[in-house]
């Protein structure tokens, strides 16, 4: 079990660093790469430059136009529809820029940050950690979060996104720590409540919002999961019992009734007593034991009620035989 749970720890720590390095790496071109339109204005004024290098015999020209070039490659950003651009003028926060086309000043201002406005998902998970009954458990859980203030995110958390994840993973070990083993596995949407209110109210000062918080497993220790399942096992054979002896009493309280109108009219117990007999012949058997007391109180021990027999007996094989 320990090894399963850190097999599955490792390679949710190394889907996380993954999705890191994808998002750094998303915001180092954003930086430092070129947009379509920038691109294409550059190169339009390069091969101007070098053209008027070429007529005038002069290299001067070129190089002025390529410096120009450079100058509007930086200066022409884009934002996407779901980014927003930090902007921040000799060092000081300047303005939020996004979506679409806008133009900075170069040297003089950066773009240290692209905010990414979508709902972000995040895989955190917390490890052998005990719940307030002294149980180790392990717990996966997925948060599904947004920035709502890209400045705030740029400025007031060096990481954002690195930012709420720990804040996840921390706030998961506090909420378990509150809970009972069994109101874990039985109350899932409370937790969920309770672990998503207290993320929000930790990184609501950075300007993200929390969308959802769902909890995907609880894996407890293999001994305690044998445990359960004796328990559960043994709680099922007692209701079984339970109702077994329901049973039983509901039973014997129609065999009492059904004697309190036997006891005030032989005649329908004589009866009662003659149909079992006859139900007992009708099978395949030829012998049926009857005690002689039952006999003597249907009054089949004297001749007319031999008779009345043999003419039950030869009615049920016509009948049989028909």
């Amino acid at each position: 079990m320990a090894n399963i749970s850190s097999n599955e720890g490792a390679r949710g720590d190394q889907r996380e660093r993954a999705l890191m390095e994808q998002i750094l790496l998303k915001r180092a071109r954003k930086k430092f790469g070129l947009n379509p339109l920038s691109f294409l204005i550059a190169s339009i004024i390069f091969l101007v430059g070098i053209l008027l290098s070429i007529a005038t015999l002069n290299i001067l020209p070129g190089i002025m136009i390529l410096i120009l070039a450079v100058i509007a490659a930086s200066m022409i950003k884009i934002a996407d529809q779901w980014e927003r651009a930090i902007i921040l003028r000799l060092g000081k926060y300047h303005r939020t820029k996004g979506p679409g086309f806008f133009t900075i000043i170069p040297i003089i201002d950066s773009i240290p940050y692209w905010i990414d406005l979508r709902v972000i998902t995040t895989i955190f998970r917390a490890e052998e950690t005990l719940t307030r009954d002294n149980v180790p458990v392990d717990v996966d859980a997925v948060l599904f979060w947004k920035v709502t203030d890209p400045m705030k995110a740029a400025l007031e958390v060096e990481d954002y996104s690195m930012a709420v994840s720990w804040a996840a993973q921390t706030g998961l070990r506090d909420i378990i720590g509150k809970y009972d083993l069994s109101e874990m596995l039985v109350g899932r949407e409370q937790l969920d409540t309770d672990l998503k209110k207290l993320i929000h109210d930790r990184v609501i000062p950075w300007g993200i919002e929390i969308e959802a918080v769902e909890i995907r497993d609880v894996i407890i220790p293999l001994a305690l999961q044998d445990a359960m399942s004796m328990q559960a096992q043994a709680e099922r054979e007692r209701q079984a019992r339970v109702i077994l002896g329901d049973s039983e009493r509901q039973i014997a309280k129609s065999f009492e009734d059904a004697s309190r109108v036997y006891v005030n009219n032989p005649t329908a117990l004589h009866l009662r007593a003659m149909n079992m007999l006859f139900e007992g012949l009708k099978g395949n058997s030829t012998i049926v034991l009857v005690p002689s007391t039952a006999i003597d109180s249907m009054n089949l021990g004297t001749a007319a009620g031999l008779t009345a027999m043999a003419e039950e007996f030869k009615k049920a094989k016509e009948l049989a035989i028909d």
